[in-house]
């Protein structure tokens, strides 16, 4: 098979999805590697390193996705890239399509076979493409929450651990998930006040097991959120419903609640949001303000950390890579049910539960 890497092209996205290691690996395998020039260069990677590792490489994007088999990529193609697939082409990446009709419909007009690292399950009921993404992202939102709440940013002008004398921040962490988790354990690590809120007693209960009463544990309700909000200086939006738009925890009146210069960081965006005022911002302009209150929601954190987000997700993915790139894809789907799960679009067809339901397209379950 013939594997192709191109060059990220959202605002700001430096990630690749294919390192020298990974190339090496897919050779020694028997497969051909199709690196676009520059496609590494945002974390470090040479052209030099690639072609090392046994990959050739096309002078631009156009020539990987006219020979490659696979694509392999990072963030969801963008509409210019969409329009570059080939029938039965096989796409290898996030796709994030519940909140993204536009991307939907030009993937379902290419034909392509779209498997989407997001909805790849595994024996524990986990996401294991998207969890190193979301470690990334659920400690990038209190870095991030923490440089929003500068005056000069706009923020209140606190600082989230104080000092002798002055109190803490206090972070309020809307779900209790790998983004959650990770944000309430930054959050901790910095000396804030921290409140983590989930609608599973079952999750609170492992979390009050694991950090006892440096973490306070609440059950996620309409109520409870809106009770915490006058008090609280950073929200971290994470929730998620596996290929579904998130469901919108925090309306546009409760935003009044809020202090004035008070932060929220909506991890949640590449699903649609949390907030009913969120919508997605770049990292070159990355909030913007409602009611007084500052909003985060770029919609590739991890971008931000480019070369450890890279490490960190191709570890996770080559071994998905190898089995598509060594059986084909439609035996690989047979043989492994997690992920067959990742499937959310066949040659026109809309084959994951969730992305059908929520873009009201009928539901293939075949490929």
């Amino acid at each position: 098979m013939l594997v192709g890497v191109t060059k990220e092209i959202k605002n700001h996205e430096y990630r690749v999805g294919l390192t020298p290691n990974g190339a090496a690996a897919l050779v020694r395998n028997g497969h051909d590697v199709l690196v676009e020039t520059g496609a590494g260069l945002g974390v470090g990677f040479t052209d030099a390193m690639y072609i090392a590792a046994g990959a050739r490489v096309a002078a631009d994007a156009d020539g990987v996705f006219a020979a490659a088999d696979m694509i392999v990529k990072v963030k969801e193609p963008q509409p210019v890239e969409c329009r570059k697939l080939r029938p039965g082409q096989l796409l290898f990446t996030y796709l994030h399509l519940a909140p993204d009709p536009e991307q939907a419909k030009l993937l379902i007009y290419s034909d392509c076979v779209a498997i989407a690292y997001e909805t790849v399950t595994d024996d524990d009921g986990g996401l294991p493409l998207l969890k190193p993404m979301s470690e990334v992202a659920g400690r990038m939102a209190i870095q991030a929450g923490a440089h929003a709440l500068e005056k000069a940013q706009g923020g209140l002008g606190v600082l989230l651990p104080g000092v002798p004398g002055v109190p803490p921040g206090k972070v309020l962490v809307l779900g209790g998930g790998v983004v959650g988790l990770n944000a309430a354990r930054m959050a901790m690590g910095l000396g804030a006040q921290v409140t983590i809120m989930d609608i599973s007693l079952p999750r609170l209960t492992q979390i009050d097991n694991d950090f006892g009463p440096r973490l306070v544990t609440e059950v996620s309700s309409r109520e409870h959120i809106a009770a915490r909000l006058p008090e609280t200086d950073l929200v971290v939006g994470g929730v998620l419903i596996p290929g579904a738009a998130a469901p919108k925890l925090i309306t546009r009146d409760m935003l009044s609640l809020m202090r004035p210069g008070s932060v929220i960081v909506d991890v949640a965006i590449d699903q649609g949001g949390c907030l009913e005022t969120s919508h997605a911002t770049t990292h070159q302009d990355p909030t913007y303000v409602v009611d007084g209150v500052v909003h985060y929601c770029v919609a590739n954190m991890p971008g931000g950390v480019a070369r450890t987000s890279t490490l960190a997700l191709t570890n996770a993915t080559l071994p998905f890579v190898l089995q598509l790139a060594n059986k084909g894809y439609r035996q690989a789907l047979q043989d492994n049910a997690h992920l067959r799960n990742g499937l959310n679009i066949h040659r026109g067809t809309v084959t994951h539960a969730a992305v059908a339901r929520d873009l009201g397209y009928p539901l293939n379950s075949g490929f």
